[in-house]
């Protein structure tokens, strides 16, 4: 998309129907674009489609939603392939499904790594697989929605940075692969965000987790959103709002500050009792 308008874009967003997804794909529809939206509840979806449809920058837009649970490939080709034959295929596509449920590592069952692995490797693996015929056509291009902790393990998230980790990896490798074929490839890191998602996410979050992530900040859907379109519009492979662009810098040439303020706050907080 380096160097290119949006109007007139198809862009396929997962994880749509809330938090980033959403908050982007109103921004998309101002910009001219066609957006369609996956997620698995039809309600939340209907709603969103309302949001993005009333940011519309003309009549001549397309919206649109399909239910989908992007951890079923066999679902996400059906779905896709429905999708691509109904709306057309994509120009842009995004991938925001996710969750975080932070606990102690001994306290984290063995199925919920398996979730964790299922929605934000093998989902997005499934979603970039069924749509890369599409996207390699059109010279398209694919944003993976990572995070913090896909390039900093924090106390309490280890199944999540986990998984990150493993997303952050499967991006560079489809930036060098897909290049020749003039596919752009970003990876959006964000701290943390205001979602639905992260409301759950503090009901169940140790103390420790809570104090080592006082100091990255709290922004809104909206800006990262935001950050993610300009990502987009300069081609940049890493994608840093807020906070995360010092945060990837200091984690890379000064890990040993980093891991000193966080083990700061840790023993601050079991000090404290």
């Amino acid at each position: 998309m380096k160097g290119k308008g949006f109007e007139g874009k198809n862009v396929y967003i997962t994880g749509g129907s809330s938090g980033i997804g959403l908050a982007t794909a109103e921004l998309l529809a101002e910009r001219g674009c066609n957006v369609i939206v996956f997620a698995r509840g039809r309600e939340r979806l209907e709603q969103a489609l309302e949001r993005i449809s009333s940011r519309a920058a003309s009549g001549s837009q397309r919206f649109a939603f399909r239910q989908l649970d992007i951890t079923d490939p066999d679902q996400v080709d059906r779905v896709m392939g429905e999708a691509v034959d109904d709306f057309g295929p994509p120009d842009i596509l995004i991938n925001s499904a996710g969750r975080a449920l932070p606990d102690y590592f001994e306290n984290i069952s063995y199925r919920q790594l398996d979730d964790s692995m299922k929605l934000h490797l093998y989902g997005n693996w499934s979603a970039i697989k069924a749509l890369l015929p599409h996207l390699k056509e059109r010279g398209g291009h694919i944003v993976n929605v990572s995070s913090v902790l896909g390039f900093m393990g924090v106390f309490g998230y280890s199944d999540y940075a986990a998984s990150k980790f493993a997303l952050f990896g499967l991006t560079e490798v489809l930036k060098s692969e897909l290049k020749p074929h003039g596919v752009r490839v970003s990876i959006l890191c964000p701290p943390d965000t205001d979602t639905p998602g992260f409301e759950v996410e503090n009901r169940n979050k140790p103390p420790e987790t809570v104090a080592v992530s006082e100091g990255g900040g709290l922004m809104q859907p909206e800006e990262v959103a935001r950050a993610l379109i300009k990502g987009l519009e300069k081609g940049r492979f890493f994608i840093g709002p807020g906070s995360a662009r010092m945060l990837y810098f200091m984690k890379r040439h000064f890990p040993w500050v980093v891991e000193l303020a966080m083990d700061h706050a840790i023993k601050k907080v079991r000090k404290a009792g």
